[in-house]
């Protein structure tokens, strides 16, 4: 697939594009300031310690309103410039930065190699709707989130040169690769916090609670970067650190998109990746919506793979992710929880339906205590994390179908709603390559920026017996 810089064809469509974006955004812009108007916790608190009164909705509220009936009109003829212009879009935009770091050649037989994924929904939605998460200054949170992300692959290119690396910030999905190097299992003192508890085989599982995102992840997964100019904000921000930069990936666009990613050779075979992100439908009552989702996701991956693979192809890795909506605890998923996708790919967190592992916790943050003061900084949210009185409290809790509470969790162990996931599967038709789950991570560096909890995973991938013993 040729990766080019413009989602247009032509600087004509490109021009009429912006056009409509032009003639809609005073409509849009009053619309969003007067859900704006709705106030996080955290602003309540605020308004309380300085003992303001509550002018603003008053006076701000029937202005905006007038601006938002007047603008109508051109919004309506952005609209018409607008829709048009979506059929004739590619399904993504492109930014190439030129980095001195240049990619390793991956060869087998060799050394294992380890690929780190990170999925995050990151709710970069615009002020008035991220308020319905009690969540706001989007601009903010961008550039907390994108430096967030930068750390660890700062701290990593210092020690040693990263290869080239792909980004994909976008409204449903968003994926970074870059080819794995060497691993030399560092460890730093305090990162993480491995939960030491036995899974049914009577040994440690490999799940962790950690603060800070991986130094050396090669896969990251942004979910919810709704807003325009929340993901150019993140390339602004990233681009010194990644060379690809893929973005607005199915944003507005009518066309699908899928990425193939070639990692390295054997014997003149392509070792290849496939990576499928998603974030399905939200409402609780809509169970089926979901389960059709993702049987189209699985039908579109697989003719993906069926369409690109090539005779003699070593698949490394194949990885489904997002924010799937629902968990494996709560009464009200069990049809979800019974999907044919975990029959093809593998849960590192799940036994079975409602049956999680031991050291597996919730990734839904109970998104009206998230600016109280013992999930507030990262490290704090991993403490009380650690704790499952701190779970009960800041995690939100399993649901019927109806979405309301679910009464009969109240006495059971508390885990929380696990609705981010990062599943994997290995190809039968693939011998070369056996794999192995190094560590499963719930990650806490986003607290205050989002409601969810992000997660990594990291595979470990070894040429297996009979591919040594040929060689």
């Amino acid at each position: 697939m040729v990766l080019r810089e413009s989602p247009f064809p032509n600087r004509l469509l490109s021009g009429l594009y912006s056009l409509g974006q032009y003639l809609l955004f005073p409509s849009y812009w009053a619309a969003d300031c007067l859900l704006d108007l709705r106030e996080t916790t955290a602003e309540q608190q605020q308004r309380r310690c300085c003992r303001c009164c509550p002018l603003r909705a008053l006076v701000t509220g029937p202005l905006l309103l007038l601006l938002l009936i007047l603008s109508m009109p051109s919004a309506l003829l952005g609209l018409l410039v607008w829709l048009p212009m979506q059929a004739a879009r590619r399904p993504f935009a492109y930014k190439h930065n030129m980095l001195s770091r240049h990619p390793e050649v991956w060869e087998l037989p060799g050394t294992g190699k380890v690929f780190s994924f990170v999925s995050a929904n990151v709710c970069l939605l615009p002020n008035g709707l991220a308020k319905f998460s009690n969540l706001g200054h989007m601009k903010q949170r961008a550039a907390r989130i994108g430096q967030c992300l930068t750390q660890g692959e700062a701290s990593a290119s210092f020690a040693s040169p990263r290869s080239s690396q792909f980004l994909l910030p976008t409204k449903y999905g968003a994926t970074m690769a870059s080819p794995p190097r060497p691993e030399s299992h560092t460890h730093r003192p305090g990162a993480s916090m491995v939960i030491e508890l036995p899974d049914r085989e009577g040994e440690a599982g490999p799940g962790e609670i950690s603060v800070p995102f991986p130094p050396d992840v090669d896969f990251v997964c942004l979910q919810e970067v709704f807003d325009q100019r929340a993901g150019a904000h993140l390339c602004q921000l990233l681009s010194p650190f990644y060379e690809h930069i893929v973005y607005d990936v199915g944003a507005y666009g009518l066309q699908g998109c899928s990425l193939k990613v070639q990692l390295g050779a054997a014997h003149g075979q392509r070792i290849v990746g496939y990576l499928n992100c998603t974030h399905l439908h939200a409402p609780a009552a809509d169970a089926q919506i979901r389960c059709d989702q993702l049987t189209q996701g699985l039908f579109w991956a697989q003719l993906f793979q069926d369409t690109h693979t090539q005779r003699g192809d070593v698949i490394a890795f194949d990885v489904f992710c997002g924010d799937f909506n629902f968990d494996n605890c709560s009464s009200g998923d069990e049809l979800e929880q019974t999907h044919e996708i975990f029959r093809q790919y593998q849960d590192p967190c799940r036994v079975g339906p409602r049956q999680d592992r031991p050291w597996a916790i919730g990734t839904l943050l109970n998104y009206l205590h998230i600016h109280e003061e013992a999930v507030s900084t990262p490290e704090k949210l991993k403490r009380t994390l650690e704790q499952e009185e701190g779970r009960r409290t800041y995690l939100a809790g399993p649901i019927l179908q109806d979405g309301r509470p679910d009464p009969s969790a109240a006495g059971s162990p508390w885990e929380g709603r696990r609705i981010d996931y990062i599943l994997y599967r290995e190809h039968p038709t693939t011998i070369s390559l056996t794999t192995e789950v190094e560590k499963f991570s719930f990650i806490t560096q986003l607290a205050g920026c989002s409601d969810h909890v992000a997660v990594g995973l990291r595979l470990l991938l070894n040429a297996a017996p009979q591919w040594q013993q040929q060689v």
